[in-house]
């Protein structure tokens, strides 16, 4: 788990929502407008239905987008079959969903094996419960604002209440939400206690995509400032 004297904003754009034909160029866009970090989605066509793209594309990647941090959102069905791979192609952390294994615990301990930030993704209809025996094993909590798969659905707002029930007990986590984050509900996400946004079409598509990032970052930044006062 994060062990900083209080946990900060990232900010990570989600590259799905890019075009893929020049990606790496598109990432660079990102990065040189503030981002800080990438998030990849990797879909298998099982465990969610879409297909996206595997390690190899990520290991392309690497070769031109050197020193950014690869956080690898892997909706999979067999986490554990990929985890090598993605640290040989250059992955940073490792994002699964517990969902997709019947040993979470097992598949944590081959992601540190393998020199990788461990990450635990829940869908929207797994409870918060879940996760809350491993949390102090992990870096971050992914919780999904929408159904993981597809790009461009509604944010879920009563999602929140995972995003609190985690802050309350753990202050120095990194909680992650995807699905629907932007200009408009950053908002919620921040009051909830997430600090990891990832954010798609609202920054990738924008035209000025360093503006949306900071706007975002400064609504999160706010919110762990006032919290800080508080205490």
């Amino acid at each position: 788990m994060a062990c900083s004297s209080d946990y900060t904003c990232k900010i990570g754009p989600s590259i799905l929502n890019s075009d893929l034909s020049i990606l790496a160029n598109e990432c660079q866009r990102m990065l040189d407008s503030g981002a800080d970090y990438l998030h990849l989605d990797v879909m298998d066509g099982h465990f969610v239905p879409n297909l996206t793209f595997g390690h190899p594309v990520v290991k392309c990647l690497r070769k031109k987008i050197t020193t950014a941090f690869f956080d690898m959102h892997m909706m999979v069905s067999n986490p554990e079959q990929w985890i090598q791979n993605m640290a040989d192609a250059g992955a940073n952390q490792y994002t699964f969903h517990i969902e997709a294994t019947e040993d979470p615990a097992g598949c944590i301990r081959k992601i540190r094996e393998a020199n990788m930030k461990v990450g635990i993704g829940i869908k929207p209809g797994t409870s918060v419960d879940v996760v809350m025996p491993y949390v102090e094993d992990v870096d971050m909590i992914l919780v999904m604002t929408v159904e993981p798969g597809f790009g461009g659905q509604k944010f879920m707002e009563d999602m929140m209440s995972k995003v609190r029930a985690l802050r309350e007990r753990f202050r120095l986590l990194d909680i992650e939400v995807d699905g629907g984050i932007g200009p408009a509900t950053i908002g919620k996400a921040a009051e909830a206690g997430a600090n990891m946004i990832v954010s798609g079409s609202a920054v990738v598509g924008s035209d000025d995509p360093r503006r949306v990032i900071n706007q975002m970052r400064n609504c999160v930044q706010d919110v762990i400032q006032r919290s800080q006062l508080e205490r």
